[in-house]
């Protein structure tokens, strides 16, 4: 059993106000109180948050990758790597994510997957896989490697699911042929339908949503937007982000990806509670800067990182991220103007519900996991905790039992 753990002098961020000089308490694993003034409690670890901010833990539903580590890679190891590389930028729970790559591919990491989770205890926690492809637009593929690019195929995605129930989300192009029946499959089965590297226009967006697509993958990057046929026009899939109010995205606020007046248009525009942030890290996150792999070493994509995003060789598109979740709270801040309270939520709140995990994840408030960061003014992790144990002290002062 683990010791009763207390934070106290910290600035804590909670579902509806900053508690100055609160203090949170933690038993087995779970938050037991919130109070605004510091309570004696025998035999707890003690944590002094020095002033600092003390925060959910951050929720990345979209991360392939980091520290030169991609979960296409397909093994134990890399998935607890990957973990603890995130954990120690505020990261306690992930959806590790694949690429587009042969359904034997997508099978041998899932089982990766599921026999890494039983042993993922340094870490991230795992909330389930995100399989990103192969059904998707050859037109809006980005650095999705086109030979595994393919139409939604009954027998293959029925074979998947029937084997691997810790698939959570699955993203694909909705305007291809069969994906409107595979999105109510993967949905009747638990599974999250996600729009993804599409040239849909909104009758087809609209069609998706109505039918589970609930979500839009990194809203902007590889998608449509308006198009002319002939002599007329037709909204996209950003367009019809916006015009469905019900509609959730995600969006990789490095600054890069989307730049900020983009990232200031998401927030006016869809706001706190139906945007996401996200990394999309592939394996160089965390690492510095140089060449690198996208997908599986074995037979991924060289690409080179530089300017704190990956490109493709000849610099024609961006080939993936190298955020981490610290500083998708800190850009959208000092770039975008958003609050604090706002920007948490948007990698806290609004993740887990999008997940349906609100009911242990996303707040902190007393019966829900003690997934806690603790941060500077500038988002700098001091600290991260997980179901009450500490993962990664930045000071190493403090030791968990």
């Amino acid at each position: 059993m683990q010791r009763p753990l207390k934070i106290f002098n910290g600035k804590i961020i909670t579902p509806d106000k900053i508690i100055n000089d609160g203090c949170v308490l933690v038993a087995d694993g779970t938050i037991t109180a919130v109070n605004e003034k510091n309570i004696e409690v025998e035999n707890a670890i003690e944590i002094s948050a020095e002033g600092k901010f003390v925060s959910p833990g951050f929720i990345d539903i979209h991360v392939h990758g980091g520290g030169g580590y991609d979960f296409m890679d397909a093994d134990e190891e890399t998935f607890l790597k990957i973990a603890e590389v995130h954990a120690q930028f505020g990261t306690t729970s992930m959806l590790p994510t694949t690429l587009t790559a042969t359904k034997e591919e997508l099978l041998q990491t899932l089982a990766a997957y599921e026999s890494a989770n039983k042993k993922n205890t340094h870490g991230a926690q795992f909330l389930g896989m995100h399989l990103e492809g192969p059904y998707l637009a050859m037109s809006q593929r980005g650095a999705q490697d086109p030979r595994y690019i393919r139409d939604p195929a009954p027998d293959e995605y029925k074979e998947i699911l029937s084997k691997y129930s810790c698939i959570k989300r699955w993203s694909a192009a909705p305007e291809l042929k069969g994906a409107i029946e595979f999105g109510r499959y993967v949905k009747s089965k638990h599974v999250l339908p996600a729009i993804a590297h599409t040239d849909a226009i909104y009758e087809e967006v609209l069609e998706a949503f109505n039918n589970g697509y609930t979500l839009i993958t990194h809203l902007y990057s590889a998608m449509s937007g308006v198009t002319r046929r002939s002599a007329y026009r037709y909204a996209g899939v950003i367009e019809s982000a916006y015009i469905i109010d019900e509609m959730d995205v995600e969006i990789i606020a490095d600054g890069i990806h989307l730049p900020p007046p983009l990232l200031k248009l998401v927030y006016k525009i869809k706001g706190v509670d139906k945007t996401a942030l996200i990394t999309d890290a592939m394996r160089a996150a965390g690492m510095p800067e140089g060449e690198s792999i996208l997908g599986n070493l074995k037979n991924g994509l060289k690409v080179i990182v530089e300017d704190g995003v990956a490109k493709l060789p000849d610099r024609s598109s961006f080939a993936g991220s190298v955020a981490t979740a610290d500083r998708l709270v800190r850009t959208i801040i000092t770039k975008a103007d958003v609050p604090l309270s706002d920007a948490i939520k948007m990698i806290t709140a609004t993740p887990a519900r999008i997940l349906k995990v609100s009911d242990k994840k996303g707040s902190i408030e007393a019966g829900k996991d003690a997934d806690i960061v603790i941060f500077d003014e500038n988002i700098n992790i001091q600290l991260t905790i997980i179901k009450g144990k500490i993962v990664y002290d930045k000071t190493s002062k403090i030791s968990s039992e």
